[in-house]
């Protein structure tokens, strides 16, 4: 038996954003969603969550010039000037170069936690946003996190292949996120294996398909980002991600088809147990 979550990423972020999420889950195939909890419309987007059946799970931040959810006193190396830096490369060329204490890293994914919970979140898995609890240091924090709440992580398995020779700056990421995966042995918490990293931003129904023909017996998940086109993302304008045609993906009757064909079981994360 194969049982498949269905992951919308960025939640909270923006509000054409959150629109195709929704639009995901009612009129396709996405059954979950991980909201940034410093995202300017996370608590609109944790309330709408809450009256449908969209899992809910948390989508821990350190990047994207968000404002962090600590007091800026206790995060003055991770957000200086009272925002997170901008990307997954400036974050971790910071951390690896041990610019940044793990206590204010602990505590600002403390105060997203206590943020998401306020705002009525049912916390039913945690991941990062640019996958960042996969760098070395990182990962015991967030597995630590995880198992006081009691609830799963998720944890890229991709491996290369020919089709990212078209994409070498997502395929050089894609390729050290997989090595540093399976570098990693697990710490007592549920790791769920999840596919879709090197895809973020430009799934299609192709690739999604493709996707579905690579899932491994028992529980998995596929990382997507649907959206309605926000223009520009007002924190990190030059962030460019095809969400419409994401959205057009999950939307698929042939992608909707095949899960059904295949005997997949869609499920979010709290029915994986």
């Amino acid at each position: 038996m194969i049982r498949l979550v269905i992951n919308a990423d960025d939640l909270g972020l923006h509000p054409r954003l959150d629109e195709g999420i929704f639009a995901a889950h009612t009129d396709g195939v996405v059954t979950s969603a991980t909201v940034l909890a410093t995202g300017p419309t996370a608590a609109e987007a944790i309330r709408r969550a809450g009256q449908t059946k969209l899992g809910l799970g948390l989508h821990l931040c350190l990047t994207t010039h968000l404002t962090p959810a600590a007091p800026a006193r206790d995060v003055r190396w991770l957000a200086p000037g009272g925002r997170f830096r901008r990307d997954w490369a400036e974050l971790s060329a910071a951390w690896l170069s041990r610019l940044i204490p793990a206590e204010e890293v602990i505590a600002e994914f403390r105060a997203q936690v206590r943020r998401a919970r306020e705002l009525g979140a049912d916390i039913d898995h945690l991941d990062t946003h640019q996958h960042l609890h996969l760098l070395p240091g990182m990962t015991s924090i967030v597995e630590v996190l995880a198992a006081e709440l009691g609830v799963p992580l998720r944890w890229p398995r991709e491996r290369p292949n020919a089709h990212w020779l078209i994409h070498p700056g997502a395929a050089i990421k894609s390729a050290l996120l997989g090595t540093l995966s399976r570098a990693k042995q697990p710490r007592g918490i549920k790791r769920v294996p999840a596919l879709g990293v090197f895809e973020s931003g430009r799934l299609t129904e192709k690739r999604l398909l493709r996707l579905l023909g690579k899932l491994r017996e028992g529980d998995n998940e596929i990382v997507t980002h649907p959206g309605l086109d926000p223009g520009a993302v007002p924190q990190d304008p030059k962030w460019r991600y095809d969400w419409e045609q994401e959205l057009a993906a999950v939307l698929s009757p042939r992608v909707r088809e095949a899960i059904a064909h295949a005997g997949i079981e869609l499920v979010t994360y709290r029915q994986l147990g």
